[in-house]
């Protein structure tokens, strides 16, 4: 349809149906997605109320009391429920009473018995709502679905809805990174949103308009990106789809760079120059993980199949067996410097201490959902070594994922009496870590620097023997 910036100044404002200044939010699904934009919308003016049907989480988060590491976002909770714009209810009834816009934002996770993905939590949020809408109203979906999933919404609300209410469907795509979810919010690269009316384009702009005037005041802009639904529904994950494609390519030249002798940082730093490319997404290391890249290309994949084109989508079956080679590609690294061998088996650290430094998937974020790094604890483990590992905010929800592995309360605990030392999440903790401070508690000085981002020349000069993941052996 239509690309803007920073919205539109219309001559005939959408009035919300509730009759308040703004639109009324409600997010349906408190996880990280719908508290995230909760708190972040109420800090932006608006009245917002949370649902989510977990009466624990929704007690918590009604006493400022964030489920998840997130930096910034606890004190955005609490100074807004205090102010009064923000609260959160296990009531259906509530939010369809006081609400002219219903955020989607339940999970989408991978189906058990395929890559696609499972759209029950989206089915049961709008069959649970729909009924008690009894005037006009907005559902917006957040979630990442398969494209074509708006209009089954659609259908939905058209069978579960009073027809009088005429409630609307939109899909307003999110783009969270974890770590940097309260800036991704409150100053959005861009904005999305898939409509099928002006009524509905107006509403969103309306909710967007205090993130437009927070750019305006900073002397920035925000694109708006007005379109359809299948491609509102295709920008996340085609989006995803190509950061992944990136992270596994500069994977892949890492391996070639083991081979041949090249520094893959070099390279990386080399080919970021055009700007064609750029160098985001160009550190090689253990790949990515999460709750959302690997899930998603997976769907992408299987929707592709779904519709006939999944030629097209192929590679994204490479993309994902490059980034999984990368966790077995530490184990034998670790084995390589510890002088053990591989057999038929694979290779053998029996009797080996290896620690970890990192356990989630990314840093800043206590989350180890398909964690590289709890990947590779799992599979050295199996290859007989002892392993212990510390990470400044995921050791409590790992424990509950591997808990066989022995969980030190800080780096020295971790490392020491260690044959060798493993770097698997980017922390900053972890590189500005003195190496000379751990060279006395290890028994031997090895690290394998799985996410690039350590000084190869400090750790030798300190006695390390360094491995990086595509870099030259030093020490």
């Amino acid at each position: 349809m239509s690309v803007q910036v920073n919205g539109p100044s219309p001559s005939n404002p959408i009035t919300p149906p509730s009759g308040a200044l703004r639109p009324r939010l409600a997010f349906v699904g408190c996880g990280y997605l719908g508290s995230t934009y909760a708190a972040c919308f109420a800090e932006l003016g608006y009245e917002v109320v949370g649902m989510d049907v977990s009466v624990e989480k929704v007690a918590k988060l009604s006493q400022g009391v964030l489920p998840f590491h997130e930096p910034g976002l606890e004190a955005l909770l609490k100074r807004n429920i205090d102010s009064g714009r923000l609260r959160f209810t296990t009531s259906v009834e509530e939010i369809a009473e006081f609400a002219d816009v219903h955020f989607i934002c339940v999970g989408t996770p991978q189906r058990p018995d395929s890559d696609g993905a499972d759209l029950s939590y989206v089915e049961a949020a709008v069959t649970e709502l729909a009924p008690h809408l009894s005037r006009k109203a907005l559902i917006v979906g957040k979630s990442t679905v398969p494209v074509g999933t708006a209009t089954w919404v659609e259908e939905l609300v058209a069978r579960h809805a009073p027809p009088e209410a005429g409630i609307e469907v939109a899909w307003s795509p999110e783009f969270l990174q974890e770590g940097f979810a309260v800036e991704d919010v409150l100053r959005p690269n861009r904005v999305v949103f898939g409509v099928n009316s002006d009524w509905a384009r107006g509403m969103l702009y309306a909710v967007h308009k205090g993130v437009f005037e927070l750019a305006a005041a900073e002397d920035r802009q925000v694109p708006v990106v007005a379109c359809d639904f299948a491609t509102a529904e295709l920008v996340k994950v085609a989006a995803n789809a190509f950061l992944a494609t990136k992270i596994s390519f500069i994977n892949a030249m890492a391996d070639l760079c083991d081979t041949t002798g090249g520094d893959v940082t070099l390279l990386a730093r080399a080919i970021g120059y055009d700007d064609r490319i750029g160098p985001k997404f160009l550190r090689a290391g253990v790949g990515f993980g999460g709750g959302c890249l690997p899930k998603d290309i997976r769907a992408f994949v299987a929707r592709a199949e779904e519709l006939g084109v999944g030629d097209s989508l192929r590679f994204l079956g490479e993309v994902d067996r490059i980034n999984a080679r990368r966790r077995t590609k530490v184990v034998t690294m670790a084995a390589e410097m510890c002088g053990r061998v591989s057999g038929p088996a694979g290779p053998d650290l029996s009797g080996l201490k290896i620690a970890l430094l990192g356990v989630t998937f990314k840093a800043n974020s206590d989350d180890v959902r398909d964690s590289p790094a709890l990947s590779v604890a799992r599979k050295l483990m199996r290859a007989g070594a002892v392993v212990t590992a510390y990470d400044p905010e995921g050791m409590a929800t790992a424990k509950d994922v591997v808990p066989d592995v022995i969980y030190a309360k800080n780096i020295p605990e971790a490392v020491e009496g260690a044959d060798l030392v493993c770097v698997l999440t980017a922390w900053e903790e972890f590189r500005h870590t003195d190496p000379a401070a751990l060279t006395g508690l290890v028994d031997h000085a090895r690290v394998i620097d799985g996410t690039n981002s350590l000084d190869p020349v400090l750790w030798t000069g300190a006695g390390w023997k360094y491995r990086g993941m595509g870099r030259p052996a030093h020490g």
